[in-house]
């Protein structure tokens, strides 16, 4: 159990003046969703009545006093300022009175994370409970920067980021301050630690002393993916014609639409194929139409050049541009994507080029361009 006399304060005392019940701002959230350094809460200040004496309230909250000549005071001069005294705070008794001081509270996490596991494809969002994690700058998931949705004193949420789909398995959850000090996680006290607070009086005023511990988050496969990409493996050669129609020589579109329904979109108005007559929308089964319909929904996909294919994911919409008229002429899905230092490469399966797994270099190498959406 951690050393808690006097002598050894787990945190060096701050003595600031403030009006009773006041706390100092918080610090501020910048553009970038990073957090500026901001003055921490005092907490309290409060003026006691108590005989002569100097009693030591550690950051753990432990109580201890002594007289003015140095021999220790009465137990019930502990006993009767402890109450008064919040874990993280000093007492110090004076003959004109005593007043309590904040010990300057650094952000602690206290519980697990709301979420035990996340697709990889990221964005789930994830809270944690704990002490000044206002003052929380930086949160990183396996070494990937996070974005932090909101910071409370005593609550943070964070929005899961987006790794590749190999990367699945459990990963470390850190956080940092400002100045890249690292945050601690603790949990409760165990109940030998409970115990032996509750037969010491001069300790039991404390929080119970916590044990370190360690975030972790595992990483799954997205379902919605792979009930897409098994969809796309299924019929890429052998076509689901007891469900849909097949376009001859031009079904590359709608394929991808089909693959899009078993991922769990919904047809609507504007993009829509009816299983009873064959018809079907231009979004569903042209490849510029189904560009120009996304583009007007960003609420389902996000458009990216090739510049970006280190965002890519697997599920993602591939479309070419073989004669750069502008106009899309090949419409397919990523099936795997491969990061490297030499850089992403990506392949894609799909109908009319019928393919399970198509390396895009190799398809654009005799001339073209490939353009992507990043699938919601």
């Amino acid at each position: 159990m951690p050393d808690i006399s006097p002598d050894t304060p787990a945190r060096r005392p701050k003595h600031r003046a403030a009006p009773s019940g006041t706390r100092a701002p918080s610090g501020t959230r910048a553009a970038n969703g990073t957090r500026r350094p901001g003055a921490r809460g005092i907490r309290r200040v409060a003026a006691l009545s108590a005989a002569s004496a100097i009693l030591g309230v550690t950051a753990f909250g432990a109580v201890s006093a002594a007289g003015a000549d140095g021999a220790p005071a009465p137990a019930s001069l502990a006993a009767e300022a402890a109450p008064h005294v919040a874990s993280g705070d000093e007492l110090t008794v004076t003959p004109g009175g005593s007043t309590v001081s904040q010990v300057e509270q650094a952000p602690v996490v206290t519980s697990g994370l709301s979420v035990a596991a996340a697709p990889f494809t990221g964005g789930t969002q994830v809270t944690v409970q704990g002490e000044s994690l206002d003052e929380v700058a930086a949160v990183q998931v396996g070494g990937t920067a996070a974005t932090i949705v909101s910071a409370e004193e005593d609550q943070l949420t964070f929005a899961v980021p987006a790794v590749a789909e190999t990367a699945l398995g459990s990963v470390a959850v850190t956080m940092t301050e400002a100045d890249g000090t690292a945050v601690a996680a603790e949990t409760p006290a165990s109940p030998a630690t409970a115990s032996f607070t509750a037969a010491h009086p001069l300790v039991a005023a404390a929080s119970p002393v916590a044990v370190p511990s360690e975030l972790s988050l595992t990483y799954t496969s997205d379902p919605r993916i792979d009930a897409q990409l098994g969809y796309v493996l299924a019929y890429w050669s052998d076509y689901n014609t007891d469900a849909y129609t097949v376009i001859s020589g031009n079904d590359c579109a709608n394929f991808t639409s089909q693959s899009l329904i078993a991922r769990g979109w919904t047809m609507d108005g504007g993009w829509y194929y009816d299983a009873g007559t064959g018809a079907m929308s231009a979004s569903w089964s042209s490849s510029t139409a189904m560009r120009d319909w996304l583009l007007g929904r960003p609420d389902l996909a996000t458009p990216l050049d090739d510049s970006q294919r280190a965002q890519v994911k697997v599920g993602d919409i591939a479309q070419f541009d073989w004669d750069a008229s502008g106009d899309r002429d090949h419409t397919a899905i990523v099936t795997r994507v491969e990061h490297s230092d030499a850089g992403t490469r990506i392949w894609v399966g799909g109908h009319t080029k019928d393919a399970d797994y198509w390396d895009v270099d190799e398809a654009i190498a005799g001339g073209g361009t490939v353009s992507y959406f990043s699938v919601k």
